[in-house]
């Protein structure tokens, strides 16, 4: 039985939303989104729509390297599950946002956190509720309250998250950007190798 690694991003925009969120449950980084490679070419969750408003806000696939996102403080993690789970998990996904227009941002949702009162709405979810339905029925991560309940540092703090980066979204080491790096340092060392083997040739013909 084969495994995948999936990525989990959370994030502080430094909005006054956030902001608030961050006061109330005494944490950082309260927003988390769900993705499959090191890349994050796709990273789901569920918040705003629209960067300047937060009141309209629903399924979403992140914008990662948006000016509104690459500024945001940020942790990515990662965690390994077996073939079939993440199977499970992208299915999950996809079921909601096939019917994405039927969803809702829960705000009501998170005074329901806050005062400790279970509250359940039909196609309404927050980042933390979204990420933990999606991983519903996935055995290797079970979180042990209802998704209503659960928040960015429950999953966080899930066992068996590993840390892999944290700093400045915009700074997020991505592979591609390492290899291009590598790339040009290569062709500078090929360059420079070919300029001195051409002085000493030159210097070889004089002589």
């Amino acid at each position: 039985m084969g495994e995948k690694v999936i990525y989990f991003l959370f994030t502080d925009t430094g909005t006054n939303l956030a902001k608030a969120i961050n006061f109330f449950t005494k944490q950082s980084l309260n927003h988390v989104s769900i993705g499959f490679d090191h890349e994050l070419t796709e990273v789901y969750s569920f918040g705003r729509k629209r960067p300047r408003n937060p009141f309209i806000g629903g399924f979403v696939k992140e914008d990662i390297r948006s000016d509104f996102m690459k500024k945001s403080d940020c942790a990515v993690y990662q965690f390994t599950v077996a073939d079939h789970e993440c199977e499970k998990i992208v299915k999950n996904i996809k079921d909601i946002e096939r019917q994405q227009h039927k969803y809702r941002y829960n705000f009501i949702g998170l005074f329901g956190i806050l005062l400790q009162i279970e509250i359940n709405r039909k196609c309404a979810l927050f980042c933390s509720q979204f990420v933990a339905t999606v991983l519903r029925g996935v055995p290797s991560f079970s979180l042990k309250k209802p998704a209503c309940f659960i928040t960015p540092a429950d999953i966080r703090n899930h066992e068996g998250m590993e840390l892999i980066y944290k700093g400045k979204l915009g700074d997020y080491p991505f592979r591609n950007q390492e290899s291009l790096s590598t790339i040009v340092v290569e062709e500078k060392t090929k360059q420079s190798f070919l300029i001195l083997l051409s002085s000493k040739v030159k210097r070889f013909v004089i002589r």
